[in-house]
């Protein structure tokens, strides 16, 4: 997760797979925006799920304009 100017909220971050990209609501784990192969769907929201609280945590770093931390990837 890194800071981008504009963000703003919902709490999100964006996931990029090749051609692909889409944004994920943190508060809901959910698809708000683009689209995946349902595979790495279903990776990347496992994934936020796990690591939802990191999220928020690193998303409230980023705007108020810390580096955030490292989250573990899916293994």
């Amino acid at each position: 997760m890194y800071f981008a100017p504009g963000e703003h909220p919902p709490p999100h971050f964006h996931v990029y797979y090749a051609e692909y990209t889409a944004t994920v609501d943190i508060r809901t784990c959910e698809l708000i925006e683009g689209n995946l192969p349902k595979k790495q769907i279903k990776l990347v929201l496992a994934w936020a799920e796990l690591h939802q609280e990191e999220l928020m945590h690193d998303w409230d770093l980023v705007m108020n304009g810390k580096e955030p931390l490292k989250i573990q990837p899916l293994q």
